[in-house]
Formats: C-alpha cells, sequence, structure tokens
C-alpha cells in the first residue's frame, strides 16, 4: 500500500505542477509544431531526465536540510533573468520578419532531447518547489522517506511531469488545429507569456521580500 501512495502523490503533484503555462512546455510546443510527435517525446525525455535528478536530489536530503533562503533569493533572481533572456530570444522584430528566421526554427536545428536537457537544467526555479514539496510530503506522512519506496515515488513524480507536460503540448496543438488560435500565433507572441512569467517571479519575489 505505502508503494502505491507513493506513486499516486508523487504522480499527482508533478502532474499538476506542470500544467501551468512554463516556459518548457511551450518550448514543447514550439518543437511539436515545427516537426513531430517523436521530436516531442525526445525533448520530453531530455526534461524528465534533469527532473529525476533534481527530484532525487531534494528528496533524499529534505529531512536533513532546509533550503537557505539566500540561495533561494538567488534562484528566483536567476529564474527570472532567464525568462527575460528567453523573451528576448522570441521577440519577432521586422528583420526576423523579413529573413524568415524564426528563431523557434533556430531550435530545431540542435537534438530536442539536448535541448530538453539544456533547458531542464537551467530551470532552478524547479529546485525549490521540489524542496519544499518534498519537506512537506515527508514531514505529514503523506509519503515514506524509505529509500526503496522512495523510489517508487521518484517514478511516479518522472511519470506525472511527463504526462501532463505531453497532455498540455497536445491541447495547445489541438486548438491551433481547430482554428481557435491561428498556428503562428503561440510562435509571434510567446515572447509576451515568458516575459510575463518573469514579471510574476519578480512579484513574486518583492512580496516574500515584504512578508
Amino acid at each position: 500500500m505505502k508503494y502505491l501512495k507513493n506513486f499516486i502523490v508523487g504522480f499527482l503533484v508533478s502532474f499538476v505542477g506542470s500544467i501551468p503555462l512554463g516556459y518548457l512546455n511551450f518550448i514543447g510546443f514550439e518543437i511539436y509544431n515545427k516537426s513531430n510527435f517523436t521530436q516531442l517525446l525526445y525533448y520530453l525525455f531530455g526534461v524528465v531526465i534533469i527532473e529525476a535528478i533534481v527530484i532525487s536530489s531534494t528528496f533524499y536530503f529534505a529531512n536533513k536540510l532546509l533550503l537557505n533562503p539566500k540561495l533561494k533569493k538567488y534562484i528566483s533572481i536567476f529564474s527570472i533573468v532567464f525568462l527575460i533572456f528567453i523573451a528576448i530570444y522570441f521577440y519577432p522584430s521586422e528583420y526576423k520578419k523579413i529573413e524568415n528566421n524564426n528563431h523557434a526554427v533556430t531550435f530545431l536545428m540542435y537534438p530536442p532531447f539536448i535541448i530538453g536537457l539544456i533547458l531542464s537544467s537551467l530551470n532552478f526555479a524547479q529546485i525549490p518547489f521540489w524542496f519544499s514539496w518534498n519537506i512537506f510530503l515527508v514531514n505529514e506522512n503523506y509519503i515514506s522517506s524509505d529509500k526503496n519506496i522512495g523510489f517508487i515515488y521518484i517514478l511516479g513524480t518522472i511519470i506525472g511531469t511527463f504526462f501532463g507536460m505531453l497532455l498540455l503540448v497536445l491541447g495547445l496543438k489541438k486548438i491551433t488545429n481547430q482554428g481557435i488560435i491561428s498556428d503562428n500565433f503561440i510562435s509571434n507572441n510567446i515572447w509576451i507569456i515568458f516575459f510575463g512569467l518573469a514579471i510574476f517571479q519578480l512579484f513574486q519575489l518583492l512580496k516574500t521580500r515584504k512578508s
């Protein structure tokens, strides 16, 4: 029963956590939109491999360590700067339109699996996210901290992230196919989403500092 409980809790936390429209999801949509389903799967595999390492590390230290508030602040600052950089990267300038050199297409020059590994590695915001969740779940006895059973929890989180991101990307693709949103709408406006995420994280950082 403990094995099943650990798996379900891990799956649910990760599945729900992957649904919000983060930059990893939108990059996945761009890859799928510009290539095919197989390339999307390679990308997702790259993402979840790094996340598995992060979750494993934070899980096994959850009982021993508390995340340093100063480190958490630096991680938040880096995430904000990184999101702004991504927003600038995807900004559709007039020169890019004339040259038909969409940055999303440039991404496809690299293997999607490598893109997933790199972008997931730069997603430092997942460290405090999983640190907080793992400490909470262990302390409240929602999951067992035993190493053997903990592996099942980590497996659940990996599967949850994979299918959460996959369903979101497929959902966005279906919306564009039905004409609710044009094919190029997200590609042309994705920089706004990234910039908005950066502003939101900045607001959260300032709110935390005031409290």
